[in-house]
Parts: structure tokens; sequence; C-alpha cells
């Protein structure tokens, strides 16, 4: 029993060595390369055809001062806002809206259709924005940006997308812009959490993003294959329809579908990029609870794409070092849960350790345990601890020194939030649950959107289109979309 105890033991310490000491030259991997990247150049946004898809589910707090930005930002993009049949003043919002942006086209869906998550959402956006492109039109120049209805995208987003670096070269099918998180727009905050700790987790939130993600990003770059993400992407459409041939829709069933979008775009041949010199900001989430339950949706995802492991692997079209990189990412998940349970037999045997050696904790701290110090400051804390000053060097320049440090502390707690997460995804898939839970929004309803409001007509699933032209029973939002107002097969046009 010794002899069996000891060989544990040994193999619990390795393993949890070379974990650690894998996870340490990661991090290596991608602090290097983000510490050493150069600016981009920007480009001719007059040269390409915009366009945005914001998916609405319930969005009445924030949907007007999105597309009023958009609309004033962007004066040439046409914008397409997918009312996911919101249970709110989503809709009276977006038809007072539509009636005064000519920009503007509202595509309604309705139970038992909707509500069958993001992708859904996006691929009735994708049909209706496909149906009003005239035939002969080059797609290949026309681009579809993915903005949430909290998003809120840097005005000089598109000159700098359009640059030689991303698609102002013909073999970039997609590009993913930085992505920045901040305190509820409106200044907002649920009343229930202490307002320190709120602001402490949309600041770690903010750092994960704008540091530890966008280094992961710009490794990605390096060996073409950089990741989507389900705010500021942007595709074009002779890309997504590419995929469409082959899968029907251009975004599918999994819960990460920005993720596993971008793995289609390098299927088909396509390159994707990622551009750090712009910028979309969204809400973050102030409680534990919403974020944990954020984060475990997007690990589910995570796990439901390995069924693209064999497809990347056997890709001609993806080089050996990326497909390392997505088979390293699609396996994250299932390493943390692993990861998890070392950790925790590591700190059990220490814990045992110092509770029963003779003379008690001082006298096992000075027989030599004091070591353990340096081995967790170096493995345990350090690859967290080092995203504080990189947050300070590269993000937010005026974040103090001290407080730099804090936040390097403070993001190796929040390491609880991921772990928590890996399980109740873990939990999730084997109870074989695969329902979407959308983030509750957190800035107020801005005063006077439901005055005068449209009644806006809803259609079942994705809106169908006929070439005959208008007919006689539809509902006009002028300068906009015809809303047929019943389930019939309305012809449905866009009017000038």
């Amino acid at each position: 029993m010794g002899r069996a105890s000891e060989i544990f033991l040994a193999a619990l310490n390795a393993t949890a060595f070379l974990f650690c000491a894998s996870f340490i030259a990661y991090v290596l991997a991608i602090v290097v390369p983000f510490l050493r990247r150069q600016p981009a150049e920007p480009g001719d946004e007059q040269a390409f055809c915009w366009h945005f898809i914001v998916p609405c589910l319930d969005e009445q707090a924030v949907i007007a001062a999105t597309v009023k930005r958009l609309m004033r930002s962007f004066p040439t993009a046409q914008l397409w806002c997918v009312d996911d049949a919101s249970s709110d003043a989503t809709p009276l919002v977006l038809a007072r809206l539509a009636r005064r942006y000519r920009r503007l086209h509202v595509v309604a869906r309705r139970l038992p259709d909707a509500r069958r998550g993001k992708g859904a959402a996006l691929n009735a956006g994708w049909e209706a924005l496909r149906a009003s492109v005239p035939a002969g039109t080059d797609t290949s120049r026309l681009i579809v940006g993915i903005v949430d209805a909290d998003g809120r995208l840097d005005p000089r987003c598109l000159a700098m997308i359009a640059g030689p670096s991303f698609f102002g070269t013909s073999e970039v099918g997609a590009v993913q812009v930085k992505v920045r998180v901040s305190a509820s727009h409106d200044g907002t905050a649920d009343d229930h959490q202490p307002r320190r700790l709120a602001r402490l987790l949309v600041r770690l939130q903010d750092l994960e993003f704008a540091c530890v993600i966008a280094a992961m990003q710009t490794l990605r770059r390096h060996v073409g294959t950089v990741g989507m993400g389900g705010n500021g992407q942007f595709t074009r459409l002779s890309v997504l329809e590419a995929i469409a041939r082959e899968h029907v829709t251009p975004w599918h069933g999994a819960l990460l579908e920005d993720f596993e979008l971008g793995l289609h775009v390098l299927l088909c041949g396509s390159r994707t990029e990622y551009c750090h010199d712009t910028w979309v900001d969204q809400e973050g989430l102030p409680t534990a609870r919403q974020l944990i339950r954020q984060r475990s949706r997007w690990a589910q995802g995570s796990m439901q794409c390995l069924r693209y492991l064999m497809p990347i692997v056997r890709s001609p079209r993806i080089s050996t070092a990326g497909a390392f990189e997505i088979a390293y990412f699609l396996f994250l998940p299932w390493l943390q849960l692993v990861g998890s349970v070392i950790y925790a037999l590591c700190a059990a045997i220490v814990v045992g350790y110092a509770v029963t050696f003779p003379g008690g904790l001082v006298a096992w701290f000075g027989g030599g345990a004091w070591a353990i110090v340096p081995l967790f400051v170096c493995f345990g804390l350090g690859p967290f601890l080092i995203w504080g000053p990189v947050y300070r060097a590269t993000a937010r320049q005026e974040t103090s020194v001290p407080m730099a440090l804090a936040l390097g502390v403070a993001n190796w707690l929040y390491l609880a939030v991921h772990y928590l997460a890996i399980w109740w995804a873990f939990v999730r898939v084997v109870r074989t649950r695969h329902d979407w839970k959308k983030t509750t929004r957190l800035s107020g309803l801005e005063p006077g959107l439901l005055a005068d409001g449209l009644p806006l007509v809803t259609l079942p699933g994705v809106l169908r289109f006929s070439p005959t032209g208008p007919s006689s029973d539809a509902r006009v939002l002028p300068g906009r979309l015809r809303f047929p107002t019943s389930s019939s097969d309305s012809a449905l046009t866009e009017v000038s």
C-alpha cells in the first residue's frame, strides 16, 4: 500500500509539473509576439459595401443607442436588426427607429421558430441581406459585420479592416477586431452586487479580452488560425455563401457559433485575420453569477466544436502549426477539467502534510516546506500576475503600477470563475442540455422611444422572399422593407 501511494504521489506531482510548465510556455508564447506587435495600416473603406447584422432578443435597454450610433458613425452602411421574438419592447423600439432611418432593416422572427440561438438569428439576417443584393453583385466586396445589441464600434473600424493586412488582401475572408469591455453604458449596475466588486469584475473582463485573448489572437495570426468572436466579427458575403453552399447556412448549432464560423472560413480555404488597432466595446457583466453562466455557455460551445478536430487535422488548407493550435483550443476545456482535479488533489495533499506533520505547521514549514512558496509564485501565480503589467502597458496606461499588480493577483482569483464555468458546462453536456440563455442587459431604456411606435409584424421563422413584387396586403415601414400582415407567401421587397 505504501509503495502504491508513493507511485501515485510521484505520478501526481509529475503531471502537475507538466501542466504548469506547459501553461507557462504557452503564456510566454503569446505574450512575446503580443508585446512586439506593430500597428497596421488603414485602407479605403469606400472600396467595399458594408452591412451590419445585429441580433436582438429582449434588447430594449440598449438597442436604440446602438442603432443610432451605427447610423451616425457609418453613414454608408446598411443595418439589419433581427428581432428574435422579443418579449419586451424591442419590436416597438425597432419599428420607431426604422421609420427614422432609411438604412435600417428590421427582420422579425416569431415562435416556435425563433429563440433557437444566436446562430439561427444571424442566419435569418443573412437570408434577408442576401435576398436584397442585386444579381451580378461582386459579393467579395460586400462585408458583413456582426455587432451585438450592446456593441459600440470604433468609428475608424471600417477604414482599419479595409487595410492591406485585412480585406485589402483578397485571401482574407474574415476579420475579428479587438473587444473591449466596460461598465453598463448608462452607468447602471445591479443593486444586489457591491459596486467595488462589480467594477473589479468588469475590469478583469476587459483585461481578459484586451490582453489575454488579444495575445492569443496575435499568436494565431502567425499560424493562420485567428478565431472569430461573437462581437466585432466581419466576413465577406462571398465566403458566407461558400459555406452555405456546403452546409446550407453559414452559422450552425454550436453554442460557440462565432468560433464555429471561423473554422468553416478556414476549411473553405479563406484566411482569418485579427485587427488589434480598432475595437468594439461591449457591456461587462458585474455579477459572478452572470459571468459564470456566460462562460459556461462558451465552454460548452467549445466542447461541441471538438467534432471539427478531424476535418481540421485532415485539411490541406490548414498548416500543421495551425492544426496544433486549434486542437489545443478544442481540448482546452477538457484539459481544464483534468487540471482542476489535479490541482485540487495536490492542494489537499499539501494541507494534509501540514496538518499531520510532527511539531505542527511551523515545524513543517521550517523543515523545507517553505520551498512551496516560490514554486507557487512561479508556476501558480506568475502566469496570471503578468497580465496586470501587460494590461497597463498595452491597454490602460493610466493604471498605476500597484493597481496593475493588484489586477494581476485578482486575475489569478478570477480563474475560479473559469473552473466553475467549465464544470457547469460539463454537467450540461452530460445531461445533454443545449439550450441557449442570453445575457441580461443592464442599461436603462431610453425615454420616449415607445411613443408613437409602429406595430411590428412578425413572420414564422426566417423571412421569405419572392421576386414577384410587392403584395397588396403588405404593411410598409417608410423607406424600409415590406412586411406581410399574415403568414402567407406574400412578397417582401425593399422600397426606396
